[in-house]
């Protein structure tokens, strides 16, 4: 299949604006430069030529911006299908992400909200190939964060959000102490 390299800038660009999302829409792999916008094209126009379950897979190191990249193909994917205004599907999508990242993210030495799980995330169409619902599923990876960690890096945020709400009445069960929460 195709393949993209992106590199995540750490800045906003003007590269993922609407007026680029209509210019790579209706384009041919190859026509412009290489972009997620390009490759998400290629997937919808494939979807809806041959009527067959399309995937991207997006992948790389820690901070490298999977979960930016995952949100302009859906951004692309709303646009394009037209549902943009009507179903906000990316956010709609997204919504979940602060208890996802509280679960499933961790500070590493390179990333300090780093995500130690995969998702999975499957978009439904119509038959006019409007975006009509989302699941997403989630994978954690790390399981041995939860019992050590390498120097300069810290466990899954749930765990430091507990204890500071350990002194909260409804924690009280919990048998969260000030000896219980010290890291390390």
């Amino acid at each position: 299949g195709i393949v993209l390299v992106a590199i995540n800038p750490y800045e906003q660009l003007p590269i993922y604006e609407q007026d680029v999302i209509y210019a790579y829409s209706g384009q041919n792999m190859g026509d412009m430069d290489p972009h997620i916008f390009a490759v998400a094209e290629e997937a919808y126009k494939q979807m809806a030529r041959d009527e067959k379950n399309q995937s991207i897979i997006v992948s790389g190191e820690s901070g490298a911006g999977k979960t930016v990249s995952a949100k302009y193909a859906m951004r692309f994917f709303a646009t394009v299908g037209g549902s943009a205004s009507e179903t906000n599907i990316e956010a709609k999508v997204l919504a979940s992400s602060p208890i996802m990242e509280a679960i499933g993210n961790a500070k590493t030495t390179r990333n300090d909200n780093s995500s130690r799980f995969g998702k999975y995330i499957q978009i439904g169409f119509d038959k006019r190939y409007h975006i009509i619902g989302a699941n997403m599923r989630t994978y954690l990876l790390e399981k041995s964060r939860v019992v050590f960690q390498a120097e300069d890096e810290r466990n899954y945020h749930i765990f430091y959000q507990l204890c500071a709400s350990a002194s909260l009445p409804e924690f009280k069960e919990l048998a969260l102490s000030k000896y219980s929460c010290v890291p390390g």
